[in-house]
């Protein structure tokens, strides 16, 4: 079911229980020239598409593979689209709302408070650009939230590939450099500010330039 506000519903939404984590995955439709843009000059428009396409479901089968193991609702924020081709290419057993106007802070912003108000009492935001965020790494975040008030993935680019809340504080998303090297430091800095206790995960790296490129062809055969 569609509705007028671009969202697909598996099912009348009910209030979740206690022990459930929204996870809430940010994506976007693959269309050439549209997604992976710095991946262009090393493999072309269509070739840059490809591996979103290969990034994208291959962390939604993570997703997927630990929910088997944990109470989660699956939300994909999406752009570029509507919905129906997303549901199309990802499949109708996950929930889409379409991403807000806005910088990402704006729309990550939105998502988490869209989460909270349905009544989950924690969410983790991921994008698509990092393969080797997988279902172990999920499952310490959300243990880590269970006694922390914000948890972040610290990304080799100096930005995060995970957040994850027990509250909404919409500081964190506001006035943040995005797409710099900054972003965590900004993001720390405001959450020390804001007196909340954080817990660190793994460092890893996102695809995003052709020298990441270059570090997952060299390293894709371990994840497949």
């Amino acid at each position: 079911m569609v509705d007028t506000f671009g969202r697909y519903k598996r099912q009348l939404m009910t209030a979740p229980s206690t022990d459930t984590t929204a996870i809430l995955v940010f994506a976007r439709y693959p269309e050439p020239g549209r997604a992976k843009t710095r991946l262009i000059p090393a493999l072309g428009p269509q070739g840059a598409i490809d591996l979103y396409r290969q990034l994208t479901e291959l962390t939604l089968a993570q997703v997927k593979a630990w929910g088997q193991d944990q109470s989660v609702d699956v939300t994909v924020w999406f752009a570029g689209q509507a919905v129906a081709p997303m549901v199309r290419w990802l499949g109708d057993d996950l929930t889409y709302r379409q991403q807000p106007s806005g910088d990402l802070g704006d729309r990550m912003g939105t998502a988490f408070q869209a989460a909270f108000d349905q009544g989950y009492q924690q969410a983790i935001a991921i994008g698509t650009d990092c393969p080797w965020l997988d279902r172990a790494i999920l499952a310490q975040a959300a243990q880590a939230l269970a006694s922390h008030d914000l948890v972040l993935g610290p990304a080799n680019d100096g930005g995060y590939y995970l957040i994850g809340l027990r509250q909404y504080y919409p500081q964190l998303f506001q006035n943040i450099p995005w797409s710099t090297a900054e972003v965590l430091a900004r993001t720390v800095a405001i959450a020390q500010a804001l007196g909340l206790t954080m817990a660190y995960l793994p460092t890893l790296t996102d695809i995003d330039t052709p020298e990441d490129l270059a570090f997952w062809q060299s390293h894709r055969q371990a994840l497949v």
